[in-house]
């Protein structure tokens, strides 16, 4: 009823009811999903980030083609609205793929160059894991008090933040070109 929730016969007066099935946060995807992703001459996704992940844009992997993933790292972060983060992933995984289809191209994959540059900016900018902070006690929310690593900080947004991330994708995905992603 409007004031509360019965169990087992019994009334119990709430003003919030949150219903939730609980869910792991940046865990091993391998290990959350219950299952391996395998690209290009056997390599497991798994591998191909064992020192820290590697995208192009946070949206594309080499060496995995037609693979798009959307989340929260090497992209606009949880900084801003995830809302936002996955309608702007959709817009430029759409582009990407229509692109594709409009040539009629069946693979679309980002070239190890584009990777590697992505990488390079996420990895130099400065930018800690989705929600490192320092100052906090060993926890969850700075990776259990351990000094920032390669690996932590390629969990990262973009190091200019959500705004320069979307500038830098949307000018991207309207020059029609799409740099840096090989189609065939």
């Amino acid at each position: 009823d409007a004031t509360g929730v019965w169990v087992a016969g019994q009334h119990h007066e709430l003003d919030c009811l949150i219903f939730a099935s609980g869910f792991e946060f940046a865990t091993d995807f391998t290990h959350r999903c219950g299952y391996e992703t395998t690209g290009r001459d056997g390599r497991t996704l798994a591998d191909h980030w064992a020192d820290g992940m590697r995208t192009f844009h946070g949206l594309q992997v080499h060496g995995f083609p037609n693979l798009f993933i959307s989340g929260i790292s090497q992209n606009a972060s949880l900084i801003s609205n995830v809302t936002s983060n996955l309608t702007d992933a959709a817009d430029t995984i759409a582009a990407v793929v229509g692109h594709a289809h409009a040539r009629g191209d069946a693979t679309v994959e980002p070239t190890a160059e584009a990777e590697q540059a992505w990488v390079d900016r996420i990895a130099t900018g400065g930018a800690r894991g989705p929600f490192a902070n320092p100052d906090c006690t060993p926890g969850y929310y700075n990776n259990e008090g351990r000094p920032e690593d390669l690996r932590a900080r390629m969990g990262g947004g973009d190091p200019g933040g959500p705004l320069a991330y979307f500038a830098h994708i949307e000018a991207w995905r309207t020059s029609g070109d799409f740099e840096g992603v090989a189609f065939t």
